[in-house]
């Protein structure tokens, strides 16, 4: 996977395993980006890299309805 400056995440995965993955963050009253950020600053706090990845609910929102 390449490293670029565009502040942009880019994961292939399997079709199912995507799905799964939905239903499960719906389930929990979750979208991907909101999962993924939290648990990106739970493993930065881990290591002692704690950064503040601020994101707005507008863009919240555009992730929910996509």
């Amino acid at each position: 996977m390449s490293i670029g400056n565009s502040g942009r995440v880019v994961i292939e995965m399997e079709p199912e395993l995507k799905r799964q993955l939905h239903a499960v963050l719906r389930l929990e009253g979750k979208n991907l980006k909101s999962w993924f950020l939290e648990n990106v600053e739970e493993l930065l706090e881990q290591h002692g890299q704690q950064q503040t990845l601020p994101f707005t609910d507008n863009e919240t929102a555009k992730e929910v309805n996509r």
